[in-house]
């Protein structure tokens, strides 16, 4: 009785009804007002019971959206019969589904929050109680000069891996969040590489690697500061993992669907049960190295295919193999 949208149509056909009745009695005379007030009053009962069965199924759907508010998006209103209110059920059911996946995105994502932030706290944790350590060594008057040495060294090389992890994460975070902008340029892909893998030339020397880029200098669209970092970690990665008198060859490819870099090493290859996570986050397989933070190849990753490129990685017969294959848009 509340309900406005049900009371006021009521009321006026109460009122349309009397009047009827009224002008039918005056002019046919008293049993022809009686047909049509009983005519009017089928017709508003008719209409009141229409009209509380609908409040009903409003009250129904209020119910239904209060449960979701609350979370539970089990529910299933859907109708398949003709009329409004069905189809308003339906375009609820269509919205509880997409609150429903949103919400287990969310979830999701809560829970790879957490999980890297664990991973996040134990990469940082490590070096600082490594530096700790060896600050407290370093307050021992009796410490002979060569062991303050190698501890100074050993902290000055601890922070710089510091730094470096700490600035990937930052570019790791930047890429997750869509802010980084790619500055796409036109570029020759043997000078890219050749350009990327220049800072661990002396690595791979003085590691007894062979380092080597060649192939046509096809033309690359892309970010040429990215590029060169993922393509740095991915050599670098190859260079960490092959023994004293390997090589690793970088060979670049051009065909009409795309420009592909390939990087190929003899050290052994990737473990078969390290192969399909070997480009996750915080990853190390069974061959990294102990400073090894399981975020390079990541990173690599998520800047090829930031560049609507792709990533893969497979085992040869002597080694790892990664291509990066560039494809070229469709003009």
């Amino acid at each position: 009785m509340k309900n406005r949208g049900v009371v006021i149509p009521l009321l006026v056909g109460i009122l349309v009804s009397g009047i009827c009745s009224l002008a039918v009695w005056y002019r046919c005379g008293e049993r022809a007002a009686q047909f049509v007030a009983c005519c009017f009053l089928i017709v508003n009962a008719a209409y009141w019971i229409a009209s509380v069965v609908r409040y009903c199924e409003i009250e129904g759907l209020c119910v239904y959206l209060m449960r979701i508010r609350s979370g539970d998006y089990s529910l299933d209103i859907r109708d398949n019969r003709e009329g409004s209110l069905s189809k308003l059920k339906n375009d609820i059911y269509k919205l509880t589904v997409t609150l429903r996946e949103q919400a287990e995105l969310l979830r999701r994502d809560k829970a790879y929050l957490a999980d890297s932030l664990a991973d996040i706290s134990h990469q940082i944790k490590t070096p600082l109680t490594s530096i700790t350590v060896m600050t407290e060594l370093l307050g021992e008057p009796a410490l002979p000069e060569e062991k303050r040495l190698e501890f100074l060294n050993g902290i000055r090389t601890t922070l710089n891996r510091m730094e470096w992890l700490v600035s990937t994460l930052l570019k790791m975070a930047k890429l997750d969040a869509g802010s980084v902008v790619m500055k796409p340029e036109l570029l020759g892909v043997l000078a890219l590489c050749r350009e990327a893998v220049e800072p661990l030339l002396i690595r791979a020397e003085l590691g007894g690697v062979s380092l080597s880029v060649s192939g046509p200098n096809a033309p690359l669209f892309c970010d040429r500061r990215w590029t060169e970092e993922a393509v740095l970690n991915i050599v670098k990665n190859c260079i960490e993992h092959t023994k004293s008198g390997g090589w690793v060859k970088i060979q670049c490819i051009d065909n009409p669907l795309h420009v592909r870099i390939e990087v190929t090493d003899n050290g052994g290859g990737i473990h078969p049960r390290d192969l399909p996570h070997i480009f996750e986050r915080f990853y190390r397989g069974r061959d990294a190295k102990p400073d090894s933070a399981g975020i390079g190849l990541a990173m690599a990753r998520a800047v090829v295919l930031h560049q609507n490129g792709d990533l893969t990685a497979e085992n040869t017969d002597v080694g790892a193999k990664f291509v990066i294959r560039f494809f070229k848009q469709v003009v």
